[in-house]
């Protein structure tokens, strides 16, 4: 079977009830491209078997984001378990690597919510993981910086400042998952940065 399409069994009972009705539901799957976002809710449960997927599994952050409260929080952890054999990169390398991830997370994560068929569920933590290697970059390795900026990174996440209020709710897709966390990690990134140079 095709990785953009997933087997009819794995979603909700309403899910399937509605894409009966709709005549877009086949005996054996529902195809990504027909699955539209924000038919169910953020909180809607992580489908049992979920993690199976490959791409599901890192989209959830390896399953941290299946935890029930602060999923994003508890995924940007696993950013810092990326960021510490990336820290001795020279800058260069570090950004290229980083980009490639996020290219990678726009993808992973626009498979992922319409899987769910909800855009941005709470659980996909993979543009956290991102962010916060935004957010690190070309920051000294010390254990300092990296508490600051896991703090710096979820404040801006969670607030969301123009414009990534606006990003969050204006684009759609695995980009605009992967947009808004691009823009906090940025925010991060300068204040991170005036500290370090004020220090």
């Amino acid at each position: 079977m095709p990785l953009s399409c997933y087997p009819a069994d794995h979603l909700t009972y309403r899910y399937v009830i509605v894409y009966s009705v709709c005549s877009t539901l086949s005996s054996k799957a529902i195809c990504l491209k027909d699955i539209p976002y924000k038919l169910m809710s953020k909180n809607t449960p992580i489908p049992q078997g979920f993690l199976k997927n490959p791409i599901h599994l890192l989209a959830l952050g390896f399953g941290t984001g299946c935890v029930p409260k602060m999923p994003g929080t508890v995924g940007t952890l696993v950013g810092v378990l990326f960021y510490l054999p990336m820290a001795p990169l020279s800058w260069p390398i570090y950004i290229g690597v980083t980009i490639v991830l996020f290219l990678f997370g726009v993808w992973l994560c626009d498979v992922t919510a319409r899987h769910l068929a909800v855009h941005d569920h709470g659980g996909i933590v993979w543009d956290e993981i991102v962010g916060f290697l935004i957010t690190m970059t070309a920051v000294p390795p010390d254990w300092r910086f990296v508490l600051l900026g896991f703090v710096l990174f979820r404040l801006f996440d969670i607030c969301k400042p123009w414009p990534i209020n606006w990003l969050d709710r204006k684009v759609s897709g695995g980009l605009g998952i992967m947009l808004d966390d691009l823009a906090a990690g940025f925010y991060a990134l300068l204040v991170l940065q005036l500290i370090v140079y004020l220090l």
